[in-house]
C-alpha cells in the first residue's frame, strides 16, 4: 500500500495497493513523498526494500493504518491486525497536510 503525501500533487491523499507474493514475483516501487505500509497474510514473510537515503529516526513519520478518511481495504479483519506499539500511535491522515 502506498499513499501520496505530496500536498502539491493532484493525487494527494490517494492510495494504491498491490498483492506481492512468491507466486506472482512482483515488486512495487514507492517514490519519495509517499507513505507505505504492508500486511502479511501468510504464516511468514520476507520483506525487503531499498531506500533513497540512510535511515534517520528523527525524520520518521506515519499514518494510522485504519484511518477512516483513507478507508484502505486491508485484506484482514481489523481485530486480526497485529501492530507494533509505534504503529498503533500514528495520527490520522489530514487533507490539510501532515
Amino acid at each position: 500500500m502506498a499513499v501520496d503525501l505530496r500536498t502539491d500533487s493532484p493525487t494527494f491523499g490517494h492510495w494504491h495497493t498491490e498483492t506481492l507474493s512468491a507466486d506472482n514475483a512482483r515488486a512495487l516501487y514507492i517514490p519519495p513523498g509517499f507513505a507505505h505500509g504492508f500486511c502479511v497474510t501468510s504464516p511468514s514473510a520476507l520483506f525487503v526494500y531499498k531506500v533513497t537515503a540512510p535511515y534517520v529516526p528523527s525524520a520518521e513519520g506515519g499514518l494510522r493504518w485504519n484511518d477512516p478518511t483513507l478507508a484502505i481495504p486491508w485484506p484482514i479483519a481489523p481485530d486480526a491486525a497485529c501492530l507494533s506499539a509505534r504503529d498503533k500511535e500514528w495520527p490520522a491522515f489530514s487533507k490539510e497536510g501532515l
